[in-house]
């Protein structure tokens, strides 16, 4: 058996990296990569066993950290005494986006994989997930609002999943156009401050 090489793993990752790119997770050809890295087809199922493993191989390091930062500063946030939530409403969740976006500037090219190539992949749903969890923790804080007697207005699941898709959505759109980190991290603190004032609003505060 052919024994692995790291220069080789690199190779295909690389050439993997550009066909994604360039055609997306389905419109990648196995072939072209295998190709452009200069190995057979044997010599790549030696290090993966199909096109969707190597996408996750570029992908999962990165969904895996932003995921994680992000339930880190919803579960902080939850986890704190309810009469002291509302003081601390915006603090953990601007420190994630500040960080998610620098972290995205530090690693555009994987991260633009997952955020915008990766239809027919398990990760084709990765905001709409993390829109999904957002939705669930706003609901709580919600109902943590009006055991502390706060007048806050019915608001359904379905209403909060289209607002805070629209935020997660312009989120990413802004970090994922090459834009430099400064003017990414001016913006989004300008979208935060938007659809905080929206919030606002609407529940009456």
């Amino acid at each position: 058996m052919e024994e692995k090489s790291p220069d080789t793993l690199e190779k295909i990752k690389q050439a993997a990296m550009e066909e994604f790119s360039d055609k997306g997770f389905l419109g990648a050809s196995l072939r072209q990569i295998v190709k452009k890295a200069g190995v057979t087809t044997g010599a790549f199922y030696g290090y993966f066993s199909s096109k969707e493993a190597l996408f996750a191989s570029i992908v999962e390091p990165h969904a895996a950290a932003l995921m994680g930062k992000f339930m880190e500063a919803q579960t902080s946030f939850a986890e704190l005494p309810e009469e002291q939530q509302p003081d601390h409403m915006g603090v953990e969740s601007s420190d994630c986006v500040h960080w998610m976006v620098d972290y995205i500037c530090r690693h555009r090219e994987p991260v633009k994989l997952l955020l915008t190539r990766s239809e027919g992949t398990s990760y084709e749903h990765f905001v709409h997930n993390m829109v999904e969890i957002e939705v669930e923790y706003t609901m709580k804080y919600m109902d943590v609002l009006r055991r502390l007697g706060r007048d806050i207005p019915e608001l359904d699941a379905q209403m909060c999943h289209i607002i805070a898709s629209g935020m997660f959505n312009g989120i990413f759109e802004i970090v994922v156009h090459d834009m430099p980190e400064d003017r990414a991290l001016r913006y989004v603190d300008q979208l935060r401050d938007f659809y905080t004032a929206g919030w606002m609003k609407i529940m009456g505060q």
